[in-house]
């Protein structure tokens, strides 16, 4: 794979806003650390800005947990600390602001959350990655992925997947990548099945990925992933391109991980710390 010409940086004159700018749904009072990794591989991964949308009365704690470089946005909460559908309006009057949204990852299955992560699928018309509990939210109406012609890219692991497509995932290969693509066909998405072997499946083509390993079987790794695929999409890499180097690229730093770590000690945290290198020996 040669690396995608925006993450190569060889024009200069370039700056921040050139990268794109990354706002991050993620986290709730007891999920905050998922937030911090899908913030923290966004900026990893080459985005020019990154915002946390987090609910208000979190917003201390969050700025504490992430990185100096990530910045906020308080949001209307629910009384158990999750996004409330009552900042719905706020983030569009700032929705210019954005590249694209990425949203899911810790924010909780909360009833008004859940509903915000609706309106949000349904009317916005920037690019969208949706991960964890926005899946969550839309298996159970995911007729809503038609309502926009934006690009929407979907991770679900086997269990997510399971739920949007209301039948078991098996582990056979040919399977998995028929549902991926039947999916995406069906709802003019991006599907992103994760697992050994993960297929990257749109409504035209797929990929099936090589790196990665049984070590990123672990907490936070798709907070990673996610994080990663909003930053290449921000950067104007087109959808498709971008999900393929994403995957391909947080496979290759679980795998450089792992051999500096082993497999079973390994953390979302180790896999985040190689994004660079993985980058740097692709750009190679």
């Amino acid at each position: 794979m040669q690396l995608p010409a925006p993450l190569s940086r060889h024009n200069p004159c370039q700056h921040k806003n050139d990268f794109g700018h990354v706002l991050i749904l993620a986290g709730s009072a007891r999920m905050l650390g998922a937030a911090a990794l899908t913030c923290q591989a966004a900026m990893r991964a080459g985005a020019g800005l990154v915002t946390l949308g987090i609910p208000k009365e979190l917003n201390l704690a969050a700025q504490k947990k992430i990185s100096p470089v990530i910045m906020t946005l308080p949001l209307a909460q629910t009384k158990e600390q999750t996004l409330s559908v009552n900042a719905y309006f706020a983030l569009k009057k700032e929705l210019h602001r954005y590249a694209v949204i990425a949203l899911g990852p810790g924010l909780s299955q909360n009833p008004s959350t859940q509903r915000l992560i609706l309106k949000i699928v349904a009317s916005f018309d920037i690019p969208l990655v949706i991960d964890a509990d926005a899946l969550n939210a839309i298996a159970r109406r995911s007729i809503i992925l038609k309502k926009q012609t934006n690009v929407k890219i979907l991770t679900p692991h086997p269990g997510e997947m399971r739920r949007l497509v209301r039948k078991p995932i098996s582990n056979n290969a040919a399977e998995r990548k028929h549902i991926a693509e039947n999916f995406a066909r069906q709802h003019s998405c991006i599907v992103v099945l994760k697992g050994h072997r993960t297929v990257i499946a749109s409504n035209k083509k797929s990929y099936v990925n090589t790196t990665g390993n049984a070590g990123m079987a672990t907490a936070g790794s798709g907070d990673v992933l996610t994080g990663m695929i909003a930053s290449f999409l921000a950067q104007k890499i087109d959808a498709f391109t971008a999900t393929k180097y994403a995957v391909f690229l947080h496979g290759k730093a679980g795998d450089l991980a792992a051999k500096e770590k082993g497999k079973a000690p390994m953390t979302a945290v180790d896999i985040l710390e190689k994004i660079p290198d993985a980058i740097k020996n692709l750009d190679k």
